[in-house]
C-alpha cells in the first residue's frame, strides 16, 4: 500500500518536473528569438503582414473567398489524414499541395489581373491606397431608409409593370459583378431606383447592386441559373436572380415586366408574387439584426468587409 502511494507520488513529481522543463525550454526559445531579433526582421514581418492584408482585401471583394474556404478545408483534411496515417489519401493531397502555387495562380487569375491592371494604370491616383482602403459600418437607420426606398420603388414599378432586378449584397461581395456595370455609388432613393429601371434608361436591362445601403452599381450582368427543372414561364430576370443566389448569399428582388409581380430570391430559391410590405419584412429580417434597434446602433456584421 505504502509502496503504491510512493510510486504514484514519484510519477506525479516526474510529470510536473517534465512539464516545468518544457515551459523553461519554451521561454528559452522565445528569449533566444528576441535576442537575435533585428530591425530588418521587423520590416520583414510588416511586409509579409501587408501582403497578406492585400491578398485578403482582393479576394473578399469577389466570390474567390469561397475558394479560399475550400482550400482551408482541404488543408485541414490533409493534416487529419496525415495524423491518422492514411497513406493513400496523404499521397493524393500531398500532390495537390505540391503544386499549390500554380493552382492558386489559375484560380485567382482574374483577381490578380485586375489588381495588376489597376496598379499599372498611368495617372492612377493612389492605387495602393485604393487597394488598402477599408469599408465602414452601415447604420441601421441608413439601411432602413434604403429598404424603404427599394420597397416603395418596387411597389410603383409593380403597378406600372416596369421590370427591375435589384441585388442586395450580403457576406459574399460581388466585385466581379459590379465591374460588368456602371459604378454610381449613390444614396439609395425611390426616385433613383425608378429612374434606373425606366424603360428608356440606358441601364434598365441590367441589375442594380445595393452595397452597404447604397446604390453601388447599375446595369450589371448576372449569371443565369443552370438548373433545367425551373419553370419555363420564368424570364431572364428571374433566372438571373436564382443564378446569383446560387453562387452567393445575396438577396435579389425582381419585378416582372409581364405581370408586375414582385419576387424575391435567396439561396437559389424564388418566392413569387409578394407584396411590397412582405418584401420589406423579409429585407428587414435579413439585414437588420433588431427591427426595434435605436437609429444610433450599428449592424454587428459591419467589420466583415473591405470594399472598394
Amino acid at each position: 500500500m505504502f509502496y503504491s502511494e510512493f510510486l504514484n507520488l514519484a510519477l506525479r513529481f516526474r510529470y510536473f518536473k517534465n512539464l516545468g522543463n518544457s515551459v523553461v525550454d519554451i521561454f528559452n526559445q522565445i528569449r533566444g528569438l528576441f535576442s537575435s531579433f533585428k530591425f530588418i526582421d521587423l520590416i520583414d514581418i510588416i511586409f509579409v503582414a501587408a501582403m497578406l492584408f492585400v491578398i485578403i482585401r482582393i479576394i473578399r471583394d469577389t466570390r474567390a473567398m469561397q475558394l479560399v474556404k475550400g482550400i482551408i478545408f482541404i488543408a485541414a483534411l490533409y493534416f487529419l489524414v496525415t495524423f491518422l496515417g492514411m497513406s493513400a489519401s496523404s499521397y493524393i493531397l500531398r500532390a495537390v499541395f505540391g503544386n499549390i502555387l500554380v493552382i492558386l495562380v489559375i484560380l485567382f487569375a482574374p483577381e490578380l489581373r485586375n489588381v495588376l491592371e489597376e496598379m499599372g494604370k498611368v495617372g492612377a491616383k493612389n492605387p495602393i491606397v485604393k487597394i488598402l482602403n477599408s469599408g465602414k459600418g452601415v447604420e441601421i437607420s441608413e439601411m432602413n431608409r434604403c429598404i424603404d426606398a427599394v420597397c416603395k420603388a418596387c411597389g410603383d414599378m409593380a403597378d406600372s409593370k416596369t421590370g427591375a432586378l435589384i441585388v442586395f449584397e450580403n457576406e459574399t461581395l460581388l466585385g466581379d459583378v459590379t465591374e460588368s456595370g456602371t459604378v454610381i455609388n449613390a444614396k439609395t432613393t425611390k426616385e433613383l431606383v425608378e429612374n434606373i429601371f425606366f424603360p428608356k434608361a440606358p441601364m434598365h436591362d441590367g441589375a442594380l447592386i445595393i452595397r452597404d445601403a447604397r446604390a453601388y452599381a447599375a446595369g450589371c450582368i448576372l449569371p443565369l441559373t443552370r438548373d433545367t427543372d425551373i419553370s419555363s414561364s420564368l424570364g431572364t430576370r428571374h433566372r438571373a436572380a436564382i443564378g446569383i443566389t446560387q453562387q452567393s448569399d445575396a438577396i435579389v428582388v425582381v419585378v416582372s415586366e409581364e405581370t408586375g409581380n414582385i419576387s424575391i430570391a435567396s439561396n437559389g430559391n424564388l418566392t413569387q408574387d409578394i407584396s411590397s410590405g412582405v418584401l420589406r419584412d423579409i429585407l428587414i429580417n435579413a439585414f437588420i439584426p433588431n427591427e426595434y434597434a435605436e437609429d444610433s446602433s450599428f449592424i454587428k456584421k459591419f467589420a466583415r468587409r473591405f470594399k472598394k
